[in-house]
């Protein structure tokens, strides 16, 4: 045993967050002596990663709505009570920390009512630490929370919930059962993608596997089943019977949508191969991942891969880094634009780099979000001014006790990079985030390429607003000025709009002390040595090549004001 013990992966432990949904099985006797098994799925609450929660929460009958008694309501909690309420969840308000000298359960209770709207004067109080309640949250559990229904008699009826791979044992598959009943041995269809298997093992976690003979209505547990494609498990999947299954699929997932799009390139192209390996196994883990292949003149063969947003894009960067091996280049983050061309044709823009010419090009639009944060009144006007910074059109400002909950609307690819660490910065860490995309809308927005020694660095391009452009592209030569290690010739850095150029900074030569073996004599020695090395420099400039470190990529593009 050991702290956060369903917090497995190592990124999870040092970033002291959850990513993956994880599921545990316990054993509970009641008050009144009734026996019962709960099933029971921790789930991630950043809203990266809102997608596992949103299966999770289809998966079960109800659930525990956990509030930090000292914090209060969060943005993320707002979102994830409204997932729940979709998924017709009986919910029960549980108040955690009560052992903190901080806590405030009245006034969180009441935050609840008021924010959220669901009745919280039951609301449970519990020191997950000290064990106080426990046991309460676990008779509510029981008493509050509807028991799952589902019929033994019926076809076999199985969600299949997530899955993963695992070096020994193939593809692991984590499964709800809604009517019917899984044996081992039994025969079974996949009714998405019609692969048909013999299921090996059954088992469930309590944390750790445990093999059981079958699986009934209402249970949550995993099953083996020598799969080899990970192309045949799709989330959301109804699982049945190869014979007398059931007809009907469950209604399954919506696919998730990305939001960030970058290039993800192995710095060794031998290890294109291993690569492509490592995403099709994370992406069988992470259904809200998305890839397709793509090539750079600069950086070879890769990926272009979809993600929710830039935590999940640095979760995914390292997971393949540390369980693969493999040592990555990012390109920059961008979103989808929709570019609308003079002949009436309407393009989706994944990569600046791909952008056509601007003649042929009518207007571009770009992604919008409504972004909800809930932030304490002291720090209420640095965050209008970071939203009003990054072009945001103020929507609604209310109040909720002492905090204030404030509605933008902001567009996308100004919150991608950095905003979260901003936010978080001006308010020393007390304001919560949320947000969701609401459409596309015109703006005025122009290609703003990066040249380093005269060659265009595909992976910097960006799209920026027209008014920033200038602002933008002089901040970034004065961060890659920093970055990029000096070379033994001048290297000019320029950020260009079409032919353009709108800003520059020149990287001195690092020089060696040719004249350093003269002593005395004429001054024509010393000259002819200097115009030498001149000579070589300019030289070296035309055919050298300049390498831009990896941290040099991210750090670039992290715009502090």
């Amino acid at each position: 045993m050991k702290e956060q013990l369903l917090d497995a992966m190592d990124i999870e432990r040092e970033r002291g967050i959850t990513i993956k949904a994880n599921t545990v099985r316990i054993d509970y006797v009641a008050d009144d002596g009734e026996h019962y098994v709960l099933n029971l799925i921790d789930t991630p609450g950043h809203v990266d990663f809102a997608y596992e929660v949103s299966r999770s929460m289809r998966a079960v009958e109800g659930s525990l709505l956990v509030v930090d008694s000292t914090q209060g309501v969060e943005a993320q909690t707002l979102a994830n009570v409204y997932q729940a309420i979709d998924a017709d969840h009986e919910i029960v308000p549980v108040l955690n920390k009560i052992d903190l000298p901080a806590s405030e359960c009245d006034r969180v209770a009441e935050q609840i009512e008021d924010v959220i709207g669901i009745d919280a004067s039951e609301a449970i109080r519990v020191s997950a630490k000290t064990g106080i309640g426990i046991k309460e949250t676990l008779e509510a559990i029981v008493t509050r929370l509807p028991a799952p229904k589902g019929d033994r008699d019926a076809p076999l009826k199985a969600m299949l919930v997530d899955s993963w791979y695992d070096a020994y044992l193939g593809v692991i598959v984590l499964v709800r059962i809604m009517d019917g009943v899984l044996k081992k041995n039994d025969q079974i269809k996949m009714m998405q993608t019609g692969a048909r298997y013999g299921v090996d093992r059954i088992g469930v976690f309590r944390p750790a596997m445990q093999v059981v003979d079958e699986l009934g209505p209402g249970e949550i547990g995993f099953i083996t089943a020598s799969i080899k494609q990970v192309r045949d498990t799709k989330v959301g999947d109804t699982i049945t019977h190869e014979k007398k299954g059931s007809d009907t699929a469950l209604p399954g997932f919506k696919p998730s949508v990305p939001v960030v799009f970058c290039g993800l390139f192995p710095v060794d192209s031998s290890e294109f191969e291993d690569l492509r390996d490592a995403i099709e196994k994370l992406a069988l883990n992470d259904a809200s991942f998305s890839y397709e292949m793509e090539t750079s003149a600069a950086l070879g063969f890769g990926f272009r891969c979809g993600f929710l947003g830039l935590l999940h894009l640095e979760v995914i960067r390292d997971r393949i880094e540390r369980e693969y091996d493999i040592d990555l280049i990012t390109t920059a983050p961008s979103v989808v634009y929709h570019l609308f061309m003079k002949d009436g044709e309407m393009l989706e823009l994944h990569n600046p780099a791909d952008m056509p010419d601007m003649s042929k090009v009518d207007h571009l639009e770009e992604p919008r979000i409504k972004a909800t944060i809930l932030v304490p009144d002291d720090y209420l006007g640095d965050v209008l001014k970071l939203c009003q910074d990054r072009r945001g059109i103020q929507m609604d400002l209310s109040y909720a006790g002492s905090r204030a909950m404030v509605v933008y609307d902001l567009p996308l690819n100004e919150v991608v990079f950095d905003f979260y660490d901003r936010l978080k910065s001006v308010t020393k860490g007390y304001a919560s985030f949320d947000y969701h995309l609401i459409g596309y809308r015109e703006d005025n927005l122009v290609k703003m390429s990066v040249l380093v020694n005269d060659e265009p660095v595909d992976a910097l391009s960006m799209m920026v607003h027209r008014d920033r452009a200038e602002m933008r592209g002089r901040a970034m030569c004065e961060k890659l000025k920093d970055l990029i290690p000096r070379h033994m010739f001048k290297i000019p850095i320029q950020a260009a709009i079409g032919g353009k150029v709108i800003a520059r900074e020149t990287l001195s030569a690092l020089r060696k002390d040719v004249t350093a073996k003269c002593y005395g004599g004429d001054a024509s020695r010393k000259r002819k040595l200097l115009d030498k090395q001149k000579a070589g420099k300019k030289k070296m400039r035309q055919f050298g090549r300049v390498e831009i470190p990896q941290e040099a990529f991210i750090s670039a593009l992290k715009m502090d004001d």
